[in-house]
């Protein structure tokens, strides 16, 4: 490890001196930058620890692939709760809500087989890694109400972030005292299943200090028995301008969640009675409570035409989740990471680059327990659990002609896995993994406004432990990392009235970790298949219909997942059970001055397979709702929030099988009908 360490420290280094002495030319202005033109040239260089959303969406039009930006403003007219609401128009994001924040995030099948928790896309805050060290997560201290943008990469793309899994990483960016439009906001909701929701943000801007802060809370009973929820989350950042090339920038985040687990129930339950829970959930009070205290640091600093970005993170966070049994877990994360940006030359042709790595070094002390109504019983596991996984990357874009870029990028990745069974010191177990994540892409601008891309990747995915560790097994399961070859071809764009973003993939896996589900009260095993297929199409169209003062606009998301078995001797080639093949969503939204109204459909023509035999498939649904929202003057509007108005019963998510019944209880029911209401009052 001390010698990996010395690797990566040469690495920032080397960069650092690249980024000082590497000659460079000016890039574009953030200033007169006009949102819908796309540039391949390299962004503003700023010192800045919180960009613009226009330099933030500059930096994803640089990407040789799958990328897009979400203003918060999407979804700030609407009940926000988990990604399933922030992502809903994201192109390839497959974010189906399970229960609360609780959802299946998935990009290009990542996690796929993860019937629970987060597995497969780094999830980031502030350019910070938020998921623990061994690469699990969760959604629930992320609060949509202090957010400024959503930054998506998917797949290979998301290089930049350190990032090796197939999904990518999506990085949640928080509002500061530079971006907030006014000084105070209040937000207060609610609505359906007794939810009421308030939070109130504030900030301020000097000549070189600037800060947010933002307090949340809220409660819901839930749509389901076993799903009440009491939320209080609290962010805050500070940055400080030392010089005019030099930023830096704290953050803290605390968050007291506690939210019952409703589970699920059978194909017939849902359809029939949808709001129940098994009952042993209530009998054993299932939840899931988390209190956190998360700092970071962040610090922008401009040499020349180069950036240089680097920081420092913890996580501190206690888990208690009684579900089959007391999960007790107590987790420290910490680490740091440096970025290099910049543009120089190479035989008269301008070359950029990116170098950087990442550390996140973490410590679990993961307890079980007997579940007793909820409460601690008798003892069953006792373990130290230790992670460490340590990324360096780079990434060269040469433009021999301006409309063309080509980028070539590399990434090893280093894991460590250590368990330390103190009740059975036998099942101790630790083991080290490396990995190499290569890039081949290209960028071609067709017109000022119009880009076309492919690139050719691979990505390399390291057990967590959830997957090592798993009753009987006397130590690790003997895992092998997943990896993928993928090839990407797409478009993105703008053209009179309309608007897309539009990608082509397909991936070849090998070791692709998979589960599957032998009781609710089991945990699910995990298995290396052999050989299987990722691809689809990934697809955004928004179409202008009226323009001008006021506007209908039509927008569109469609999502192909054609994932399988390839020749497999056990599942031939079936196809993996829990992503449907088709997801549509559109939405038509009406803007006139100072409203705006837009009925939406969510739409699954066939369900998935909850098996892997492909012997059960959920029935297809179609959810219709509707927003409004309305701007009263002197900064106060309203907003209504409609979902499933006809009250649609229907299988939004499922934990795979081998072999699927209809009396099998793995599936989980969209919520019934819902209407919520609010206020934002802001001065």
């Amino acid at each position: 490890m001390i010698t990996l360490y010395r690797v990566l420290a040469g690495v920032s280094f080397g960069a650092l001196a690249l980024g000082i002495s590497g000659p460079a030319t000016a890039a574009a202005d953030d200033a007169g930058f006009d949102a819908s033109t796309i540039i391949v040239t390299a962004a503003r260089v700023s010192a800045d620890t919180v960009p613009t959303l226009a330099a933030a969406r500059a930096e994803v039009e640089r990407t040789p692939g799958g990328a897009d930006l979400v203003d918060a403003k999407q979804f700030s007219n609407t009940y926000a709760v988990s990604f399933h609401d922030m992502l809903a128009w994201s192109p390839g994001v497959f974010a189906q809500p399970r229960f609360g924040e609780e959802v299946r995030l998935s990009i290009r099948g990542s996690g796929l087989g993860r019937g629970y928790h987060l597995r497969g896309v780094t999830l980031l805050q502030d350019g910070a890694p938020i998921s623990l060290a061994d690469g699990s997560g969760d959604f629930q201290e992320l609060d949509p109400e202090t957010l400024q943008h959503i930054a998506v990469y998917r797949g290979s793309n998301a290089l930049r972030f350190g990032s090796s899994s197939l999904g990518g990483a999506v990085n949640a960016v928080t509002v500061s005292g530079q971006t907030l439009a006014t000084p105070v906001t209040l937000r207060l909701e609610g609505g359906a299943f007794d939810t009421l929701r308030a939070s109130a943000t504030g900030g301020f801007e000097g000549d070189s200090i600037d800060g947010a802060a933002t307090i949340t809370a809220s409660t819901a009973d839930g749509f389901r028995q076993q799903s009440t929820q009491e939320k209080l989350r609290f962010n805050a950042n500070l940055g400080l301008r030392l010089a005019s090339n030099l930023e830096t920038r704290f953050y803290v985040s605390a968050n007291r969640l506690d939210q019952e687990v409703p589970g699920t129930i059978t194909l017939s339950d849902v359809l029939n009675q949808p709001r129940i829970a098994p009952a042993i959930n209530i009998t054993n009070d299932y939840a899931r409570n988390v209190r956190s205290l998360r700092f970071q640091n962040r610090t922008a600093w401009r040499v020349g035409e180069a950036r240089i970005e680097f920081g420092a993170f913890a996580n501190i966070k206690s888990l208690y989740h009684p579900i089959f049994q007391v999960i007790d877990q107590d987790s420290t994360d910490w680490g740091g990471y440096m970025r290099v940006q910049g543009r120089t030359e190479v035989a008269g042709m301008p070359l950029d680059y990116t170098l950087g790595s990442t550390a996140r070094i973490g410590r679990i002390d993961a307890k079980q327990f007997v579940n007793v109504g909820g409460k601690r019983g008798a003892l069953t596991a006792d373990s130290i659990q230790k992670a460490s996984t340590v990324d360096a990357y780079g990434e060269l874009r040469l433009h021999p002609v301006e409309p063309l870029a080509l980028i070539a990028g590399l990434q090893f990745v280093h894991g460590h896995r250590a368990l330390d069974n103190r009740r059975r010191p036998v099942a101790s177990d630790a083991r080290n993994y490396d990995e190499w994540a290569p890039k081949l892409g290209l960028l071609w601008s067709a017109s000022e406004k119009v880009q076309v891309y492919a690139n050719v990747s691979r990505s390399a995915e390291i057990p967590t432990f959830s997957e090592l560790v798993q009753q009987p097994v006397v130590g690790f399961v003997p895992l092998a990392p997943q990896t993928a070859w993928t090839a990407e071809l797409g478009t993105r764009g703008e053209h009179g009235p309309l608007t897309w973003d539009v990608s082509l993939y397909r991936s070849q896996l090998r070791g692709e970790m998979l589960q599957f589900t032998t009781s609710p009260d089991i945990p699910a095993a995990t298995f290396n298949a052999g050989r299987t297929i990722h691809q689809g199409i990934e697809a955004r169209l928004d179409w202008t219909l009226i323009g001008g003062g006021d506007q209908l606009v039509l927008r569109q998301v469609y999502q192909l997942s054609d994932f399988r078995f390839r020749r497999d001797p056990q599942y031939r080639n079936n196809r993996l059970p829990a992503a449907p093949v088709h997801v549509y969503r559109a939405e038509l939204r009406y803007s006139g001055k100072g409203f705006s109204i837009a009925p939406n459909i969510e739409w699954t023509p066939r369900g998935a397979w909850a098996d892997y035999r492909n012997s059960v498939r959920v029935p297809g649904y179609a959810l219709i709702g509707a927003h409004a929202s309305v701007k009263l003057g002197r900064g106060a509007e309203l907003f209504l929030d409609a979902r499933n108005l006809t009250s649609k019963k229907a299988v939004v998510d499922l934990s795979a099988v081998v072999a699927a019944t209809p009396q099998s209880a793995i599936y989980y029911p969209t919520d019934g009908r819902a209407i919520y209401g609010g206020a934002k009052l802001s001065f």
